[in-house]
């Protein structure tokens, strides 16, 4: 996470709207209000790379209030123009501000790296942790994060999305493929590109469009150091950010916009690469592809580099603000996002975007490759389109056959079926080699024994390693065939591999595994490919679900689905087994579909705001396969649902003329952002008081969405008309079951530009609480016109504060609590329990890193075991600021102990601060990792631990004890605490019950 302070979640049933005019924006931070006094860092002193946050405002939001500056921010529905005279003044004034927050704080200008000042407003920098406390602590700065570690979210798809074909969108619309974008640019932050790719050839000229794409380009091409690249008429702009040496961990690496993993070709490919190119993989013909915006122009922005294993591309995220600041300078209109942290939380990435998109900028994100686990999703904020993967309706299926006659189905690609006799990986390791990587079939170092291997069929594990390069072990080896299984559910994948395969579910991985066990002369048969089309979407089990956590599910993410599994594109040929070409599976292939389709939308509606394009593609995206049936989801073969899918499957044929839009822009989603607790300041003051908080479920989203509904709520949305014509518009509802729904009015009558505010009251009758609902709003109209939005509501019998905070060794604090039934509600205490205080003196060391998948003790890092009995009421697990010196970063990780002694996370909190918690319910034993990140020397580190029981301790008070409730009638809880010891922390637990059930919790931290 990267330290964001967030406040407790605020709930109204309609938006305070205020106007405001901001000078500028940032997130909430302490500031001394004189320079703090300068101390001479120590030599040698560590020092880390940090993003700091200047209070001005970027160039993209800021609208006056500096004298001689004029306002800079884009009009609606226009884009900011980095060379405008006023924008390059205001730059100006931001590198002044910058030079006098570095004056102020000690701290020299050769430190600096990179300057931002169009979507971010600040610079990021080498530091030492003495430093980086002295700027947060100088007037002028508003926020100081460490750098994060972000990650890549990893056959012909247009004619699947409604693009290709004789109605398709791309002939309806622009009149060929070849003219489809013109006029358009796309930026990619991602892993590069490899120029030599036909998919980045040049296109045909005179172009068209040349003079469009002049007036707005303002980039420039970095050809690099190591193995140059050039630009063209198609690619025209390419950058390369590599902080930190993270480009030197793998041999392989470029230092350049080159791209050796291969995910950013096969993303830039897939949103705009050319039209009609011939894909050959390991030397067959793969197919003919191309991208959704076959005409558009590509800027390449370099922040992602293979590890050191090569499984993994991964980035800073000073280089991707740094991405998004100059993609915004360079005049892109569009942004692809394929990259992730796994955390949907509000951080620097997120406010840039924010201002990219106040700046006119269209930007897609992927999900997460997470699923199928619930509240996994990433980019979860409003201002991007959040991007959902599914299959597309070519499949490459095959069969095996077992020597007892046992049948199975899978998927691999290629004319060749093999017969032989089978053997599993795992007990086919060379001497010497760890059993669990000789079953993964790793090809690095060679695990495979060629005596044992020779001529067979293998069973390899999915996991750990890439799926093709367990092929060519198997290879290698000597083996003719692999059946491919999954250990646990996932999605089956159609690879290209180096021996015919098959890859097979966990049912029938286990079942081969069993006919093995058996005995004998095993035997089995991998059939050749059948590529003919089946039943899609389906959405993919790895794609990451909703809820999202940030809104606590009152905005629905994902926003909309698009293929993302055995897609064909553009790759690095370096980490490809020499191919141009190769099939990846990811929201990050899902992604650069929903990309290069806005590319389209706003070359056609080149005036509409990036929330506009939003919203045709979420309300006219299907929900019925190509069978005419609802879309499945393939970790449970159930009805896909809206958490999984968003509004459903990208329809770019109908996004071209939605009828109706659902619109929002900076004010809202300020107010948005203090809905969810996010507070961002404007002159070192605290926005919201301006221009209001709004209720996460009444943003104006093409969705509707309640995680918290307590008997009724009523959501507020505003649409615009974006035809030519006069309409008039009759609402259908679908409402979620157990639920009643009502529309009003019931009529909408709109001229062409003009809007209308309706309302939607969603009533509980009969539905579950604690379950998920779904269903759906449709406003028609008789020109064809179909708005539809998803409904998701999650019924509660009380919506009550999560969290609430109180100091002294006594005192009470309010609880507003709101119904969801008539009757009784009961409240009492659990608690209060003080800390259990652990203490250890640790010293920083930068050159190592804590591994969350491989966690150990270090000279920085220490563990503690905690046992949560059950019966447990809440467990938590805690640092605080208040306990070090200046410039102490520490990170806290949770994990639960299996039976085997397996360790399995369980949470985390590793800000860029001392101020870190984890919080669990569930009984077990659970270790704790605490990870002195950095401080200026070594330091004693305190974990602050609670394990509070059922029952009350004497000095926690709740009442009244019990009060007649209404549904959605509001109530009020207090809890008081008495005969606390001063300096010590409190934890207790408020817990509302209806006299029989717990309806209910708020934990309780106290500070004695």
């Amino acid at each position: 996470m990267l330290g964001i302070p967030r406040a407790g979640r605020r709930r109204s049933a309609a938006a305070l709207v205020a106007a405001a005019t901001l000078s500028a924006f940032t997130l909430t931070s302490a500031h001394a209000q004189a320079a703090p006094p300068v101390a001479a860092a120590a030599a040698g002193a560590p020092t880390q790379t940090y993003l700091v946050q200047t209070t001005d405002a970027p160039a993209a939001t800021y609208n006056g209030g500096v004298a001689g500056l004029a306002p800079t921010r884009a009009a609606a529905g226009g884009k900011l123009d980095a060379t405008d005279k006023s924008v390059k003044a205001y730059r100006q004034h931001l590198a002044q501000a910058k030079n006098r927050v570095l004056d102020r704080a000690g701290v020299s200008a050769s430190k600096v790296k990179f300057d931002y000042t169009l979507v971010f407003a600040g610079f990021s920098a080498e530091l030492t942790a003495a430093e980086a406390e002295r700027l947060k602590r100088t007037p002028g700065v508003a926020h100081v994060w460490k750098n994060e570690i972000v990650h890549a979210e990893t056959f012909t798809t247009p004619e699947f999305v409604g693009l290709d074909g004789r109605d398709g969108a791309w002939r309806k619309q622009f009149g060929s493929p070849e003219r489809a974008g013109e006029g358009m640019i796309i930026g990619v932050i991602d892993s590069g590109f490899w120029p030599e790719n036909p998919s980045f050839g040049p296109l045909p000229t005179p172009r068209r469009d040349q003079a469009t794409i002049d007036a707005k380009w303002n980039g420039s091409c970095d050809p690099g150091i190591e193995r140059p690249v050039s630009c063209n008429n198609k690619v025209i702009g390419a950058r390369w950010y590599a902080s930190n040496n993270i480009s030197k961990a793998n041999p392989g690496e470029f230092d350049s916009p080159r791209d050796y993993y291969g995910h950013g070709s096969h993303t830039a490919s897939t949103a705009g690469g050319n039209h009609n190119v011939t894909a050959t993989i390991n030397g067959a013909v793969a197919g003919v592809i191309s991208g959704m915006a076959p005409a558009a122009r590509l800027s390449i922005y370099k922040v992602l580099y293979a590890n050191a294993a090569g499984t993994q591309s991964v980035g800073n995220s000073v280089d991707i603000v740094k991405a998004i600041d100059q993609a915004v300078a360079d005049g892109v209109d569009v942004i692809n996002y394929s990259i992730g942290d796994n955390n949907d939380s509000f951080g620097a990435v997120e406010l840039s975007f924010l201002n990219a998109a106040n700046a006119g900028v269209f930007v897609a994100a992927s999900a997460g490759n997470s699923g199928p686990g619930a509240s996994t999703v990433d980019n979860g904020m409003p201002w991007t389109t959040t991007v959902a993967a599914g299959t597309h309706d070519r499949s490459a299926t095959k069969t095996l056959t077992l020597g007892n006659g046992e049948v199975f189905d899978g998927v691999g690609t290629g004319p060749t079926a093999v017969t032989a006799p089978v053997v599993d990986a795992r007990a086919s390791g060379l001497p010497g080699t760890a059993e669990l990587a000789a079953a993964q079939c790793i090809s690095t170092p060679p695990t495979l024994d060629p005596a044992k291997v020779t001529g067979k069929i293998v069973l390899c594990e999915r996991g750990n390693n890439n799926r093709v390069d367990k092929s060519l072990a198997v290879k290698n080896a000597g083996g003719v065939g692999m059946i491919l299984f999954n250990p646990t559910q996932n999605t089956l994948n159609a690879d290209y591999h180096a021996v015919p395969s098959i890859h097979v579910d966990q049912n029938a991985g286990a079942a081969v595994k069993a006919y093995l066990a058996a005995g004998g002369t095993p035997t089995a048969t991998i059939s050749a490919a059948s590529n003919a089309k089946v039943r899609a979407p389906v959405v993919a089990t790895f794609s990451s679900r909703g809820p999202g956590t940030s809104s606590g599910g009152d905005l629905l993410k994902p926003d909309i689905m698009a293929p993302g599994v055995d897609v064909v594109a553009a790759t690095g040929p370096d980490s490809h087994n020499g191919n141009l070409w190769d099939t990846n599976s990811g929201t990050s292939m899902a992604s650069p579909h929903i990309a290069g389709i806005g590319a389209l939308i706003k070359a056609k509606h080149p005036n509409w705001s990036p929330m506009m394009v939003k919203s045709a593609l979420m309300t006219t995206a299907g929900v019925r396969d190509n069978e005419g049936q609802p879309i499945q989801d393939e970790a449970d073969s159930s009805d896909a649902n809206p958490l999984e899918m968003g509004a459903g499957q990208v329809a770019a044929k109908k996004a071209f003329d939605p009828g109706l839009v659902y619109d929002s822009g900076l004010t809202q989603w300020l107010q948005y952002s203090c809905g969810i607790g996010v507070h961002l300041t404007s002159g070192g003051q605290d926005v919201c008081p301006s221009v209001g908080t709004v209720d996460p479920s009444d943003f104006n989203s093409p969705s509707l969405a309640v995680g918290d509904l307590a008997g009724k709520q009523t959501l507020t949305r505003t649409v615009t008309n974006v035809s030519k014509l006069p309409a008039l518009y009759l609402p259908t509802v679908q409402a979620p079951a157990g639920f009643k729904v009502d529309v009003s009015p019931k009529i909408i009558a709109l001229l062409p530009g003009k809007k209308q505010t309706f309302k939607v009251t969603i009533t509980r009758t009969t539905a579950a609480f604690g379950e998920w609902s779904f269903g759906s709003l449709r406003w028609r109209d008789l020109l064809g016109h179909d708005v539809r939005s998803a409904i998701a509501v999650r019924p509660v019998p009380v919506a009550a504060p999560l969290e609430e905070s109180g100091t002294g060794v006594s005192g009470q604090v309010t609880l507003p609590v709101t119904a969801g039934y008539s009757g009784t509600l009961e409240a009492a205490g659990h608690g209060l329990v003080a800390a259990k205080v652990d203490q250890w003196n640790l010293t920083p060391n930068p050159a190592t890193a804590f591994n969350v998948n491989a966690p150990a003790t270090a000279s920085d890092t220490v563990s503690v075991t905690v046992d949560v009995p059950a019966g447990t009421k809440v467990a938590r697990f805690a640092t605080f600021d208040a306990d070090y010196p200046a410039g102490t970063d520490i990170d806290v990780f949770v994990y639960q102990q299996g039976a085997n002694g397996a360790l399995t996370l369980a949470g985390q909190s590793a800000s860029g601060t001392s101020e870190e918690s984890v919080t669990v319910t569930e009984p077990g034993t659970y270790v704790v990792f605490v990870d002195l990140f950095a401080a200026p020397s070594a330091v004693d580190v305190k974990l602050d631990s609670w394990v509070v029981p059922s029952g009350n301790a004497g000095n926690l008070t709740v009442t009244p004890p019990s009060q007649p409730v209404t549904v959605g009638g509001a109530a009020t809880v207090t809890a008081s605490w008495s005969g606390l010891s001063a300096g010590q922390r409190y934890l207790g637990v408020v817990e509302y019950t209806d006299g029989t059930t717990i309806l209910g919790t708020t934990n309780l931290l106290v500070v004695a």
